[in-house]
């Protein structure tokens, strides 16, 4: 049967309309109820808005996005520009009963609690360190610096960081909008593959949204450890709403956002304490020189370090201070005067409130839903990508997944999909990380130890020229080069400035450039980047007996 949505004003007419069919209307006031009637031909240039159903009406889309981040966005905008019908599903933001943030809020997480907001927070971070501390740099190059410049406004800048956010918040909406994307607020739940019920939270009311394509883009949230007095602690959502900063700080975890975090906190004068379980951090992903350099580095300025520390436990002190129970080597330790624990052991998908099961859709157990190159999952005609999936975990990468896929169903381009090789990524350490490509571990393991070779370098740059060499921070750079013509497969760097430098290197590395096509590049002089292009042997191979000979820079080669 052809369904239509219940209004006020259309019922009088329609309930006579039913009665002539033999179909009752409901009689319930749910936003949802609707009018059946048989099928004519009549009723198709109206029926195209809305699905076959028996029960409740759902809205007809071509496409269905649950989930307002930068995936789901991406996606549904690249569709609507082909002239597709979209609908984005957007909870919203909400407080369950600990306080804990759920939903992310429009734009998801990058724009509110994580890449966004965590930049800001680098950058206030850096121009303290640059005028305070042991490694600032302000005196050394002639300003007089007085000690009340460490002092830091964090109310203030929340106020201007939350109102910043606030306006991309609005940008977002203005671009559905333009875009004539239907924005449907509440929570999104499967009733079968094509078909969406969504409850609004604040209301109440459901709608219920079909399409024969179905985008799940519900992002991840910060996971917390199963321990006693877990409550009492932040997450990395949580470390956005702090009204003020902390004095006394423990920072769980051994992964980048722990580490950036830890490092902001450490810059902005925060007591901080960084906790984990191995022998360093960033343990997995990341070149062994890049965190070797880390934690030399980490070491020498700060944060203070807890290596091989599980945590067991925390108690909440009569005066509101947390002590921290740890586990190292089978010795339990207490430490305690915290003011602030935060938690930042990972994150999860938000895929328990899908449903799932009723389209059939399969997700492992720990909620990640698993799909192929083409964003499929196992189910025809709904898709998966960003932080809900196994993959990368990064906001750019869900961007141009999406837009691919909505290349590929709405665009007449079968073969769009995303390439997921050759990512380059960054971690806002201190100092920042910019990394693309394989670690040397990753290259030997595919091409084989002989295959492989490596250039690299470590030292102060030239920022710290005035600083005493104990307070000079380094800069560490390697390429990873594969094969005969040096083919570079890994490029990964430390230091000041990493974050800005690694976007132009990771264009070359992705177009498949060898190490004579950088040293075909001349050199910009003084900068850290130049290091790329002029390592040791600059210009030079050696030949079949190992002679060092002369290499000619490729444009060159076919004179």
């Amino acid at each position: 049967m052809h369904c239509f949505k219940r209004t006020g004003h259309l019922m009088s007419g329609f309930a006579s309309f039913s009665k002539l069919l033999g179909v009752a209307v409901s009689n319930s006031r749910s936003s949802s109820s609707v009018l059946c009637y048989s099928k004519d031909a009549r009723f198709s240039r109206l029926s195209r808005f809305f699905c076959i159903s028996n029960k409740t009406m759902a809205e007809k889309f071509d496409l269905v996005v649950i989930g307002g981040g930068s995936g789901g966005s991406a996606m549904a905008r690249r569709a609507a520009g082909y002239g597709a019908r979209v609908a984005i599903i957007e909870r919203g933001v909400s407080r369950g009963p600990n306080g804990d943030r759920l939903g992310a809020g429009v734009g998801g997480t990058c724009v509110n609690v994580g890449c966004v907001p965590k930049k800001l927070m680098f950058m206030a971070s850096q121009h303290r360190e640059q005028m305070h501390g042991h490694v600032s740099t302000a005196k050394g190059y002639g300003f007089d610096v007085p000690e009340s410049a460490a002092a830091f406004d964090w109310p203030g800048l929340k106020a201007r960081r939350d109102a910043y956010i606030h306006r991309l918040n609005g940008m977002y909406d203005t671009n559905w909008k333009e875009a004539g994307i239907e924005v449907v607020m509440g929570v999104g739940s499967f009733d079968d593959a094509n078909t969406v019920s969504v409850v609004n939270e604040s209301n109440g009311t459901t709608r219920k949204l079909t399409a024969p394509h179905v985008m799940i883009a519900v992002g991840g949230q910060p996971t917390r450890p199963p321990i006693p007095g877990a409550e009492h602690c932040i997450t990395s959502d949580g470390f956005f709403d702090l009204e003020t900063q902390p004095k006394k700080v423990a920072v769980l975890g051994a992964g980048y956002i722990a580490v950036e975090l830890a490092g902001v906190l450490n810059g902005l004068g925060s007591e901080t304490h960084l906790y984990y379980r191995g022998d360093t951090v960033l343990r997995h992903g990341f070149d062994p020189f890049i965190v070797e350099t880390l934690m030399q580095e980490l070491e020498a300025h700060g944060p203070n370090l807890h290596a091989k520390n599980t945590p067991t436990k925390v108690v909440k002190e009569s005066d509101g201070s947390l002590t921290l129970f740890t586990d190292c080597d089978g010795k339990e330790t207490a430490t305690s005067g915290f003011d602030t624990i935060l938690m930042a052991i990972g994150r999860s998908p938000v895929t328990g409130t899908l449903k799932l099961d009723n389209a059939g859709v399969k997700a492992d157990d720990k909620g990640f839903i698993h799909v192929d190159k083409y964003e499929n999952t196992n189910v025809a005609g709904v898709y998966c990508l960003g932080d809900a999936t196994p993959g990368f975990q990064l906001t750019p990468v869900a961007i141009a997944a999406g837009r691919r896929l909505a290349d590929r169903l709405f665009g007449n381009e079968p073969r769009a999909r995303l390439g997921y090789k050759d990512i380059a990524t960054v971690v806002f350490s201190h100092p920042p990380i910019g990394t693309v490509g394989l670690t040397e571990p990753e290259a030997r393991k595919e091409f084989g130890d002989d295959a492989i070779t490596t250039k690299s370098a470590r030292f102060p740059s030239m920022l710290f020229a005035f600083n005493e060499a104990e307070h000079k921070v380094k800069t560490g750079l390697k390429l990873v080069l594969q094969g005969p013509e040096e083919r570079v497969v890994g490029l990964h760097m430390i230091g000041p400035y990493s974050d800005e430098m690694l976007q132009g290197f990771a264009v070359a590395v992705r177009m498949g450039a060898t190490r004579a096509d950088f040293e075909a590049s001349v050199a910009i002089h003084p900068t850290i980047g130049e290091e790329f292009v002029t390592f040791g042997g600059w210009g030079q191979t050696k030949d079949a007996d190992g002679k060092t000979v002369p290499q000619l820079p490729p444009y060159l080669r076919d004179e």
